[in-house]
């Protein structure tokens, strides 16, 4: 993880040395942008072409809430992926903003990826609308079949052909982003999309988002798989404070909003035990992904109507009026 900005290069950096001495070898980088309905596998792709986890993953729909962006190499080309919120039907405004980040990050890939849950017995109705409107769209997608290790093989072709019918999709794909089969393959051909370029990011890093954001969002992430219901999209987590100590660890305090009172105790469990859980299921997981020990310190506080306050939508770089 990096909080790494984009450099601004020429391109007569297009081609870099390998070895001194040696002649340059030929740079390619580009975006590829993942939509799909919720719950289609688009973090789990993304975390699987990066080789790390860098967006979060849970089973319940609508995770994730803005544009994340992981950072994958293949040879001499570097992709980065651009996952974003599930497309549905909005009903609040958050959702509204959510649905409208991930058009806008669609448009900005160099290659468009449509996942679809082929698990599912039918196309639902939130990837039949995605089908129409990039069908009037004009906009070149591929399509990628996903949980294929979870689908009987007949389906597969049959659903492939279904949802060409609607669309004219570039190339079809089948994957189990889960297993792994069928990602080398697709990340191969993503690799000879990419047009010549300079690497747009440090090949070391894996995604642009910032620490800060990446605390917030694990903690988040363990709320989501531990907590049931709606609770979880009632809640959102922000980093107060990063403090580097001089042992080399890092002192990291978030705050957990919640729209209702009541949900306070829910989150805290009895004698705060279920807080503790999560959060160190939180805190081991970014040990991992920093490589420094971390003390995470959690609130859990009360904040009314914190969905519709346009601050929030600033932090996940979303339209608050959308």
């Amino acid at each position: 993880m990096s909080d790494h900005n984009d450099d601004t290069k020429t391109p007569d950096d297009t081609k870099i040395p390998v070895t001194a001495g040696l002649s340059p070898i030929e740079t390619k980088a580009g975006f590829v942008a993942l939509i799909g309905a919720p719950n289609a596998g688009k973090s789990t792709l993304m975390n699987a072409m990066v080789g790390h986890k860098v967006s979060i993953v849970t089973p319940k729909v609508q995770t994730t809430r803005s544009r994340i962006r992981g950072i994958a190499m293949h040879d001499n080309v570097q992709m980065v992926f651009v996952d974003t919120p599930g497309i549905f039907t909005p009903k609040r405004r958050l959702d509204r903003a959510m649905v409208q980040a991930a058009w806008q990050g669609a448009e900005g890939g160099d290659v468009l990826l449509l996942l679809h849950d082929c698990a599912r017995r039918v196309i639902d109705n939130d990837t039949s609308n995605i089908l129409d409107k990039l069908a009037v769209s004009g906009r070149r997608a591929s399509l990628v079949l996903n949980k294929i290790d979870l689908a009987p093989q007949e389906r597969l072709l049959e659903r492939a052909g279904e949802m060409s019918k609607i669309y004219a999709f570039d190339r079809i794909f089948m994957v189990s982003a889960e297993t792994g089969n069928g990602v080398n393959d697709l990340k191969s051909w993503l690799a000879n999309q990419m047009p010549r370029s300079p690497f747009l990011f440090d090949p070391d890093d894996l995604s642009d988002m910032p620490l800060r954001l990446l605390a917030a969002e694990t903690l988040r992430e363990k709320l989501f798989l531990n907590l049931h219901q709606e609770l979880p999209y009632q809640l959102t987590v922000e980093t107060e404070s990063w403090d580097d100590r001089d042992d080399g660890s890092v002192e990291v305090h978030l705050s957990i909003y919640v729209a209702r009172e009541g949900h306070r105790g829910i989150i805290l469990g009895k004698g705060g035990q279920t807080m503790r859980r999560i959060g160190t299921a939180a805190r081991k997981e970014l040990e991992l992904a920093l490589e420094r020990r971390v003390h995470l310190f959690s609130h859990v506080k009360y904040r009314k109507d914190w969905m519709d306050d346009s601050a929030r939508y600033n932090l996940w770089d979303l339209d608050y009026n959308a």
